[in-house]
């Protein structure tokens, strides 16, 4: 038809009018029509046939839909603008045309019908010059090809089109088709996809044109913006329809059994397409090129999304199987050797994130079994393409959690066969996989290391079953020398396979092997650093060493700070690996710099070094040189440990911010596991990259974490990596919860902190999070709080595979894990700490809560510390009064996730609501999280008063209600005390001492004046102790239950305690037991003197109980807190405080103080010579109280004191002396206190009036002058030591003349009722021990001739000396060296003897020589027990002992040639 628009005659009666249109004639004709009705029917005959004469069969299609100001009237009959009668009557005359034409050709009007849209359909497409490069059609081409359509939907509704006949016309012109054209025709239900495909008699070809058109659509996807949507769904419907058809149920890819060809074309455009993928990626692809958008909208397709509910699982899997196979074997050109080599290539970070991405998606439908099983189908059946193979078990354990133990499982299965059968492929399937997956670090798999000591390093390895075996593993191994890299040669080597010694040979050849290779290599065993991590497999270059060896230092240096000794990695190195040790280790130390003024731990570590001849001399003395060289010349310039500059490392550290970047964007679906996976795998990549670590970083067995938490420090670089990881934790936790509660995030915190866990980085982030917790708490923000809260929950869920924790003061010294680290770093002493102890406590309490909500409990408890959660409670009862309440049913509600969404403003809204869960109240009732009272002590002890958030008035009230209303009633299985207020003391008791000995009590201050010994924070709660220690006094005096013999609680702690420290006489042992004991005689004066003596019981006569505090004098306090032979002055006061308070209660008080100084004198006798040694100082006192409670005398034991002292006064008087009192032993005490207080030249005068005194007022008093003797040397500030050693040879001398036997005294026996059993209670265990050096101090004045008379002398002599030799040995004798100042005093001075040499040593030759000429001398009756002493003192010295037994059987000969006396 014309394009013209037909003109009509003017309207109206005149030729001036205007000219109508064609259809306003019309019009006029059918309101004509409704006026003469009869005409109609004539009129639209001659209309047809004049149409019909007219028709232009060309153009007839296209015109129905052409612009407007061209249309012709039928255009507008069926415009989308006007009424659909319109429409169906274009659509009707159209057909009425198509009929008439058809019979006029002879043909059936289908076929004419289908070729003339067939037609229009190529017009369309050809309409644009470069169709032959698109796709799509443009906006004008898609309006006309939907007006055509509904032509077509017509024709076809009325039987008037040919499926078949369309088809085979569009092939014909296939090359002019565009693909969305067809499209359309499929989705209008003209023509089906399916139908138009196996229409096409050449599969070849059908196949070639669906791939280059679908490779065009991926394209202008990409391109395009305006149609995207339009786009997406074409290739969304292709691709679904190739996966239905081609991966039907049942169907079989290798052949047809379906009839058509749909099936063979499917796979095959499926198959090109991925093949055009993988080529693209092979060649290499260029950021935003054309192909890299192509291939990534193809890769796009394999999206669960993409075949949402159309296609069955079935056929799915068996899409993405195939797909997958197809990846693992496209063109499998690679050899092993070559994957051997190019592995560390592959990794996850490494690899094309496209060829990740489209692992990921195959990966969504199939199980992790399904896909190892595959994997393993797929290498035992096709040539594979190693790196894909690769790169996809990397993506696997990536991406897959349960991936790890799967691949573990293949992998043990693999060599399993092998070494059964062989099987040279299951090996190298193995090795590859393992390495493989352990590049991708221990967070998500074993290291290389660990994994073949645990597969090799045991008899229970795979190799061990027989020598067969055995060779086959070496041989394999020694195939892998050329192509692997030098890291797993020196793991085979450092960690060798178990091998019997019978075929040790095997392993020496492999051995030697891989040394010679790591030599060509340039690569040596020797050169590897002391604490280089033997995991990494990283290539190892020849300037390595001289980058390992700082690092080695600084390690070095820091174990040497904690220990103070030299670290056992240094002196192996010195002994076993002395090149690297001489050319590396110590160049790196021996760094010239300016030496600081204050020796620091450089300098005390090489002195050390130097000491133990661990350094060359002339090494030293040329670093001494450069050393004072650096400081002539330029000193503020040598510093030492120059770092790297950080421009060096500012590239990877800027990756390292654009990576976290990428995660915080991908946070937007925190579900989305694969894609999070992803991305933290390469931030793992790139701290590695920043950092230096290896790429194989290896696990924590049997390691440990050393920290600082006073100073904890980090190099400039560390600490950027890991404030950027902890930063990006925070912001990506509080992204993630603005999107879903923690228990709907997935697990990408687990493995972004498992991502911080690497062995290298680890300690970093301890370290920070030592400064930031301990340091910085008060100004962290709430976001940071909540981060690191949730950091520290995750890195309790891994806790299992992370290494203890060794912290310096203040925490324990023992190992922390994790949850416990965390726990350590919370304090409550001030207000400050207190707040963040709380916040930090109820952000990872309710983010626990909320994350593990649905696990078991089990995970929850190893996420979470107890003391943590009990600290919580603690400072919930502490700082809210309110909860010290029981809780209603109606309080005990809400969900767990509810704190951590609420405002973190106010924390204390937050905290009230946590503890008011039901869900916590539940985990409450769990023992290990109950607040016991013990717990309570403990932490309350750590409060600070003085910057205490409760005033004193509050806190105690909360003591108070703590003590008396909650845990004083509380049952004991609840952590309470049942009700006994003496429990309560005990425990308050045990705690108190645990506290004050604990180096938390000296964390916040260097002095105190507070009430135990400079101890922070028990001021309070000590008031709390007495008052209830008061209460108990005045409470019955047995309480029902409980026996009154049992004596005061206090003791039964101190006993008890005691009992529980180690025994013996090193120092480390003996300081301990004597700050114990110090502690508690603290605790005994600070609490009433009653205490230690007890009140008397009612029977007569009335004596107190005092056997508690006897037995812990004789036992404890006699050995620790005495001064030779007496105890200190307060405890001394505190006990005859305590003796007169219980006179005064008792009904006769003079025979109360009588019999208990009786019961003294053989029980306790220390005690009474304390009271002479303080006399002056205590006598006024006792006076005082007695005569003012009491009236009348002082007792009669008390006055025999007081004749003592004045016996003792009188003696070193002028005037002459009066005799000694009874007991002597009493007055023997009171003159030896007296006579070192007075000047030598006294002494010496006034012990001439022995010569008159009582014989056993002599041998007790030397017993107290050789307990003085050792005091001078032992006790600081006793009396000199010259002076001891004289009065001591002055009263031998008399004891001498006066042929009184002395050498009882070093024989006394706890058996012996008279001397045995008081003295060896005068003196401590220690100086009882030191006797034998008392007594061959005192050999320059024994009388010889004398002693040898005496039948026991030489027993006693041999007994000394064998005792001496054991004190040399045991290092005991150090304590009583004469120290320089006084060996120059002794020189010269009569008597002085063996300590001549100011020594031990020399007191042990002086002693042996004695012996050995005294041996030839003494009588036979000398040697009756010395057979019984030998025994005992084994072969001390040989010489001696063999002089007495030559001596022995001298004198048996002899006897036996004497005739015997018969009458």
């Amino acid at each position: 038809m014309s394009d013209s628009r037909v003109q009509g005659a003017a309207s109206g009666r005149g030729s001036g009018g205007r000219r109508r249109a064609w259809s306003e004639l019309l019009a006029g004709r059918v309101r004509r029509q409704e006026r003469s009705p009869g005409r109609g029917q004539e009129l639209q005959e001659s209309a047809v046939l004049l149409l019909r004469s007219h028709l232009d069969w060309s153009h007839l299609l296209l015109e129905v839909e052409g612009p407007p100001h061209k249309k012709l009237c039928l255009g507008s009959w069926i415009d989308h603008d006007v009424p659909e009668a319109c429409t169906h009557l274009s659509s009707s005359l159209i057909g009425s045309a198509l009929r008439d034409h058809a019979s006029l050709l002879g043909v059936p009007v289908a076929v004419l019908s289908s070729q003339m849209v067939a037609s229009s359909i190529v017009r369309i497409c050809e309409a644009e010059a470069e169709h032959a490069h698109r796709a799509l059609l443009d906006s004008v081409q898609r309006k006309k090809l939907s007006s055509l359509i509904e032509i077509a939907q017509y024709l076809l509704a009325h039987s008037m089109f040919s499926r078949l006949s369309f088809c085979q016309e569009l092939w014909k012109v296939q090359n002019s088709l565009l693909l969305e054209a067809l499209w359309h025709l499929h989705v209008q239900n003209i023509v089906s996809l399916q139908e138009l495909l196996e229409s096409h008699a050449d599969l070849q070809a059908t196949v070639a044109w669906l791939f280059r058109n679908l490779r065009l659509l991926c394209e202008q996807i990409e391109a395009s913006c305006q149609h995207t949507d339009i786009a997406r769904a074409m290739l969304s419907d292709f691709v679904q329809m190739f996966v239905s058809n081609g991966f039907q149920k049942n169907s079989d890819l290798r052949r047809n059994v379906q009839p058509g060809q749909m099936p063979q074309v499917a796979v095959a455009v499926l198959e090109r397409m991925l093949i055009l993928a993988l080529e693209a990626l092979g060649a290499g692809l260029q950021e935003e090129s054309p192909t890299h958008k192509a291939v990534s909208c193809w890769f796009s397709v394999f999206s669960i999304h993409t075949f949402c509910r159309t296609i069955s699982t079935d056929s799915l899997k068996k899409f993405f199987s195939h797909t997958l196979t197809q990846i693992l074997t496209y063109k499998p050109v690679l050899r092993v050797s070559d994957a051997v080599q190019m592995q560390r290539e592959w990794s996850f970070a490494r690899t094309h994130p496209l060829l990740t991405s489209v692992y990921r998606r195959l990966f969504v439908i199939v199980s992790p079994e399904e896909l190892i099983s595959h994997l393993q189908e797929v290498l035992e059946t096709h040539e594979v393409n190693w790196q894909h193979v690769l790169s996809c078990v990397s993506t696997l354990v990536i991406c897959l959690p349960e991936a790890q133990q799967l691949v573990n499982d293949w992998v043990a299965r693999l060599l399993a066969r092998a070494f059964e059968s062989c099987d040279l492929d299951s090996m190298v399937t193995a090795f590859l996989v393992v390495r493989q997956a352990a590049l991708e670090g221990p967070s998500v798999f074993l290291s290389y290391a660990d994994w073949f000591q645990a597969s090799f390093g045991s008899a229970k390895g795979y190799h061990g079953c027989s020598k067969k075996a055995l060779v086959f593993l070496f041989k394999f191994l020694s195939d892998l020398v050329p192509f692997e890299a030098p890291r797993y040669m020196q793991v085979h080597i450092l960690h060798p396979p178990l091998v019997p010694s019978k075929y040790r040979s095997l392993l020496t050849d492999y051995i030697t092997l891989a040394k010679t290779r790591l030599a060509d290599l340039k690569v040596s065993i020797e050169n590897l650093g002391l604490y280089e991590d033997l995991s990494s497999a990283r290539d190892v270059t020849e300037s390595q060493p001289h980058s390992q060896a700082p690092q080695d230092v600084e390690k070095a240096l820091l174990v040497f700070e904690h220990t103070g000794k030299i670290p056992v990695a240094v002196l192996e190195a010195s002994i076993f690996r002395r090149p690297y040790y001489l050319s590396h280790f110590l160049p790196a130390l021996l760094t010239p710099r300016v030496l600081p003024r204050v020796p620091d731990t450089r300098v005390a570590f090489i002195e050390s070094l130097k000491r133990a001849d661990k350094i060359p001399p002339s090494l030293y003395s040329t670093y001494r040189q450069a050393c004072s060289a650096a400081e002539r010349e330029k000193p503020e310039d040598a510093a030492p440990g120059m770092k790297v500059e950080p421009g060096h490392v500012e590239e990877p550290l800027e990756l390292l911010t654009i990576a976290l970047g990428e995660l915080r964007a991908a946070m937007t679906d925190p579900v989305q596991y694969d894609v999070l996976s992803a991305q933290i795998a390469v931030i793992s990549e790139r701290v590695g990259s920043v950092l230096g670590l290896s790429e194989d970083r290896g696990s924590f067995e049997a390691s440990k974490i050393q920290l600082s938490v006073l100073a904890p420090e980090l190099e400039q670089q560390e600490q950027k990596v890991v404030d950027l990881l902890l930063t990006s934790f925070c912001q990506n936790l509080m992204a993630a919860s603005s999107f879903a509660p923690p228990d709907r995030q997935g697990p990408w915190a687990s493995r972004f902190v498992m991502t911080m866990c690497e062995r290298t980085l680890l300690p970093a982030v301890l370290t920070r999070l030592c400064q930031l917790l301990h340091r910085q708490g008060p100004s962290l923000s709430a976001s940071h709080v909540l981060g690191l809260a949730a950091l520290a929950v995750h890195l309790g869920e891994s806790r299992s595979a992370l290494p203890e924790v060794h912290m310096g003061p203040p925490a324990p010294a023992r190992g922390l894990s994790i949850p416990e680290f965390f726990n350590s770093l919370l304090t409550c002493g001030t207000a400050e700490s207190s707040l963040l102890c709380l916040k930090f406590c109820t952000a990872a309490i309710s983010y626990s809560l909320c994350k593990f909500s649905s696990q078991s409990r089990d995970v929850l408890y190893s996420c979470l510390s107890p003391g943590l959660i009990k600290k919580f409670q603690f400072m919930v009862f502490r700082l809210f009064s309110e909860a010290r309440d029981p809780l209603s049913q109606e309080d005990t509600a809400g969900h767990p996730s509810k704190p951590w969404c609420l405002p973190s403003a106010d924390w204390q809204q937050v905290a009230l609501y946590l503890w008011k869960q039901r869900t916590f109240q539940e985990l409450l009732k769990e023992e290990q999280f109950h607040l016991t009272y013990r717990n309570w002590l403990q932490l309350e002890l750590e409060i600070q008063p003085e910057v205490d958030s409760l005033s004193d008035t509050e806190r105690r009230d909360f003591h108070q209600w703590a003590i008396h209303e909650h845990f004083l009633p509380k049952p004991a299985a609840a952590g309470g005390c049942d009700g006994d207020l003496e429990t309560a003391c005990t425990v308050l008791v045990d705690v108190l001492m645990d506290f004050c000995q604990s180096s938390r009590s000296y964390d916040h201050s260097e002095s105190s004046d507070l009430v135990l010994g400079g101890c922070t924070g028990n001021r309070d709660i000590f008031s709390r102790l007495q008052e209830m220690a008061v209460d108990l006094e005045q409470g019955p005096v047995a309480p029902y239950g409980h026996s009154s013999s049992r004596g005061h609680f206090l003791f039964g702690v101190f006993r008890r305690r005691l009992r529980a420290l180690a025994s013996g006489w090193d120092v480390a042992t003996h300081l301990r037991r004597q700050r114990e004991l110090l502690m508690c005689k603290r605790i005994l004066l600070s609490l009433p003197p009653s205490v230690l003596v007890g009140s008397p019981q009612g029977e007569q006569p009335a004596t107190p109980d005092c056997d508690e505090f006897f037995h812990l004098v004789n036992s404890e306090l006699r050995n620790f807190c005495s001064h030779g032979g007496a105890l200190t002055h307060d405890i001394t006061v505190h006990f005859f405080r305590g003796l007169l308070n219980a006179c005064s209660r008792s009904r006769d008080p003079s025979l109360t103080a009588n019999l208990t100084l009786t019961t003294c004198q053989t029980e306790c006798p220390i005690i009474l010579t304390s009271a002479l040694l303080w006399w002056p100082r205590l006598e006024p006192e006792l006076h005082c109280r007695w005569k003012k409670c009491l009236q009348g005398p002082l007792p009669r034991e008390l006055q025999r004191l007081r004749e003592a002292q004045q016996f003792a006064r009188s003696f070193l008087s002028p005037n002459t002396a009066s005799p000694a009192p009874d007991p002597v032993w009493v007055s023997a005490a009171a003159l030896h206190f007296a006579i070192q207080q007075v000047g030598k030249e006294s002494v010496e005068r006034e012990l001439e009036k022995l010569d008159c005194q009582q014989e056993e007022l002599l041998v007790f008093l030397f017993f107290f002058s050789l307990i003085g003797l050792l005091s001078s040397h032992l006790t600081p500030h006793a009396v000199n030591s010259l002076k001891a050693l004289d009065i001591c040879g002055k009263i031998l001398g008399f004891l001498e003349k006066r042929k009184i036997s002395w050498l009882v005294l070093f024989q006394l026996r706890e058996t012996d009722a008279s001397l045995g059993h008081i003295l060896l209670r005068l003196a401590p265990d220690q100086y009882i021990r030191l006797l034998p050096f008392a007594f061959y101090s005192l050999l320059s004045y024994f009388d010889k001739d004398a002693l040898l008379r005496e039948d026991a002398f030489l027993h006693v002599a041999v007994d000394m000396y064998l005792k001496l030799i054991c004190l040399f040995v045991d290092g005991d004798t150090s304590a009583v060296s004469i120290p320089a100042s006084g060996i120059q005093e002794l020189q010269g001075q009569a008597g002085a003897g063996a300590l001549l040499q100011g020594d031990p040593v020399g007191l042990l030759t002086k002693a042996r020589l004695f012996l050995l000429q005294s041996i030839p001398q003494c009588p036979k009756k000398s040697f009756s027990n010395i057979a019984e002493l030998l025994a005992t003192g084994g072969d001390c010295d040989p010489e001696v002992i063999t002089a007495l037994l030559s001596r022995q059987q001298a004198m048996s000969d002899t006897d036996l040639y004497q005739e015997p006396h018969l009458f």
